[in-house]
C-alpha cells in the first residue's frame, strides 16, 4: 500500500516536525502543502491526487462541492473531535471516512485567563507605549472581588472557573442547559441569563457553536452589561453579533473585549477590532499550543494507521 497524504491547514509550518511522520512509512508517502488558495476549483487541482488528507479544526471548507471534486479521497482527518468547516453528511455519501483526534485540555483555558488579565491591566497599551519610547498611559483594573460571568460551564468554562476562584473573583454562570445543582458542583453560582449579563463585571463565552448559541450574544445581551465591563470571547465568533460588540466599544459602553475568534477568519483587514484601542484580538490561537499540536498530529497519524488497518478509530458522523 502507497498512500498519497497531504497535511495542510498548516499555519505556522510547524507540522513537518512537532512528531515523527516517518512511522506513516510503510503505508504512504507524506505531503505538507503551505499554500491556501480559497476557491473550490484551485483547492480541487491541488488536492485531487491525495487519498488521505488531514487538516486543521475549522481551517479550510470542506463542503460538498469540494468533497465531489476530490474523487481519489478516501479518509479526511481533523484536528479535534469537531469541525463545522466539514460536511460529515455530504463525505458520508461519498464514501469519504472522516476522524478526528482529542484535545489538549488546558490550552484554550489558559489562552482565556491570558486575554482576561492583559485587557483588565491593559497590558498591550501599556506595553507598546514602553516600546514607544514611553512610560504609564492609564490605570489598570483588578480581578480580586470582581464578578465572572461564564456563558457555558462545560469542560473549559470550569477551568476558568476554577482559575477565577484562585484569584479571589465571585464566580455566576448560565447556559440553557446548565442547573443550579451542576454549577453548585464546580462552585460556581448558578443565575439566570439576564443576571449573568448583567452582574458580570467580565463576561467570557464558552458556548458550542450550534443554531441554538449562533447570535446569543446580542445587542439586547450586550445592553444588559454594565458600563465598563468586558466581553472575552475564546469560543467561536459567530456566537456574538460582531456588529453589536463593535458598537458597545466605540461609544465607551464597554471598556473592552478579548477576542481570539471572529465571525471570519482569518480576520478581514478592514475589521474594526484591528483598529479599536478597547480590544485585544488575537488570532485564534486558543488550540494552538505545542501540547495541543502534538496530540492532533500523532493521533493523526494513529487514525490513519488503523484506517489503512481496516479498523478506523475516532470517527465523526
Amino acid at each position: 500500500m502507497s498512500l498519497q497524504i497531504a497535511v495542510i491547514d498548516d499555519w505556522q509550518n510547524v507540522a513537518s516536525g512537532v512528531v515523527d511522520w516517518s512511522v506513516l512509512d510503510p503505508v504512504g508517502q507524506v505531503h505538507f502543502l503551505h499554500d491556501y488558495p480559497a476557491d473550490t476549483a484551485t483547492l480541487i487541482e491541488r488536492l485531487k491526487g491525495f487519498e488521505v488528507i488531514c487538516v486543521m479544526r475549522e481551517r479550510t471548507p470542506f463542503d460538498k462541492a469540494l468533497l465531489q471534486g476530490l474523487p481519489a479521497l478516501k479518509l479526511l482527518v481533523t484536528g479535534g473531535m469537531r469541525n463545522a468547516a466539514i460536511d460529515i453528511a455530504a463525505a458520508k455519501a461519498l464514501g469519504i471516512q472522516v476522524c478526528g483526534t482529542d484535545s489538549y485540555k488546558q490550552a484554550a483555558p489558559e489562552l482565556t485567563w491570558a486575554l482576561i488579565m492583559a485587557s483588565t491591566r491593559n497590558l498591550l497599551a501599556e506595553a507598546n507605549s514602553l516600546r514607544a519610547g514611553n512610560w504609564q498611559v492609564g490605570l489598570g483594573g483588578d480581578l480580586y472581588g470582581q464578578t465572572l460571568g461564564i456563558l457555558g460551564l462545560g469542560s473549559i468554562g470550569q477551568k476558568v472557573a476554577q482559575f477565577a476562584q484562585v484569584f479571589g473573583m465571585r464566580v455566576i454562570a448560565w447556559s440553557e442547559n446548565l442547573t443550579p445543582e451542576r454549577a453548585a458542583e464546580a462552585g460556581v453560582t448558578w443565575v439566570s441569563k439576564q443576571a449573568l449579563f448583567e452582574q458580570a463585571d467580565i463576561l467570557t463565552v464558552h458556548l458550542v457553536l450550534s443554531e441554538r448559541s449562533r447570535g446569543l450574544v446580542d445587542a439586547q445581551a450586550l445592553g444588559w452589561m454594565k458600563p465598563g465591563a468586558r466581553l472575552v470571547n475564546t469560543a467561536r465568533g459567530p456566537i456574538v453579533d460582531e456588529a453589536a460588540l463593535v458598537q458597545a466599544l466605540q461609544s465607551g459602553r464597554l471598556a473592552g473585549a478579548a477576542l481570539d475568534v471572529f465571525a471570519e477568519e482569518p480576520l478581514p483587514l478592514d475589521h474594526p477590532f484591528r483598529r479599536l484601542p478597547n480590544v485585544l484580538a488575537t488570532p485564534h490561537v486558543g488550540y494552538v499550543s505545542e501540547q495541543n499540536y502534538r496530540q492532533f498530529y500523532r493521533q493523526m497519524i494513529e487514525d490513519i494507521q488503523a484506517w489503512a488497518a481496516g479498523a478506523p478509530i475516532r470517527s465523526l458522523g
